[in-house]
C-alpha cells in the first residue's frame, strides 16, 4: 500500500515547482501531467505487487522537476532523500549532451537505478503518447514514436504490465503520423 501522507507531499511540491508551467499547445496546468504520469507508475506497481510503490510514485511526481524549473537535486534530495533524488536526476536529460545522444544517456543512468525508475520512465512515454502538438512535423512525430521504441526495447523486462501498455501506445501513435 502507498502513503497517502507522501504522496500530499510530494505532489503539493511539484506543484508548486511547476506552478507556472502549461501543457504544450494548450490551457492545462502541467501537474495534470505528472499525476497521469504517477497514475500509470503506480498501477504498473499495484499489478506485480513487487516494487516500492512510494519510490514510483515520488519519481513520478517528480519526474521533470530538475529538467523543468529551478529546483536542484539538492532540493529534492533535502526534501525527499536521495534515492528519490537519483530517481529524478536519471529521468532528467543531460542538456551539456548534443540532443541525440540525451535519450541514450539518461536510459543508461537509468538502467542503474531501481525498477521503479524504469517503470516511471514507461509511464511518462505512455502518457506523452498521445495526441501530439498540431505543430508537430511528420518528421518529429515519426521520431517521437520510434525513441519510444528505443526506451522500451532498453528499458523492458522488469513490469510486463507497462511495457504491454507502451506497446500498445506506441502501435496506437501511428494514427497521429499517418493523419
Amino acid at each position: 500500500m502507498w502513503n497517502p501522507d507522501l504522496y500530499q507531499k510530494t505532489l503539493s511540491f511539484a506543484n508548486h515547482a511547476h506552478r507556472e508551467q502549461k501543457l504544450p499547445g494548450s490551457n492545462l496546468p502541467y501537474v495534470s501531467h505528472l499525476c497521469n504520469v504517477c497514475m500509470e507508475a503506480v498501477h504498473a506497481v499495484l499489478q506485480s505487487g513487487i516494487e516500492d510503490i512510494d519510490l514510483a510514485m515520488q519519481c513520478a511526481l517528480l519526474h521533470d522537476t530538475i529538467e523543468d524549473t529551478e529546483l536542484t537535486y539538492q532540493d529534492i534530495e533535502t526534501e525527499f532523500g536521495t534515492r528519490v533524488a537519483d530517481g529524478v536526476l536519471a529521468l532528467t536529460k543531460n542538456v551539456a549532451l548534443d540532443k541525440p545522444k540525451q535519450m541514450p544517456d539518461s536510459l543508461q543512468r537509468i538502467l542503474q537505478q531501481p525498477n521503479e525508475i524504469r517503470i516511471v520512465k514507461m509511464a511518462d512515454r505512455i502518457n506523452n503518447l498521445s495526441e501530439p502538438p498540431h505543430y508537430w512535423t511528420k518528421e518529429k512525430k515519426m521520431n517521437y514514436q520510434l525513441e519510444a521504441r528505443l526506451i522500451l526495447d532498453t528499458l523492458g523486462g522488469v513490469n510486463s504490465f507497462i511495457e504491454t501498455r507502451l506497446a500498445k501506445r506506441i502501435e496506437h501513435y501511428s494514427q497521429y503520423i499517418n493523419a
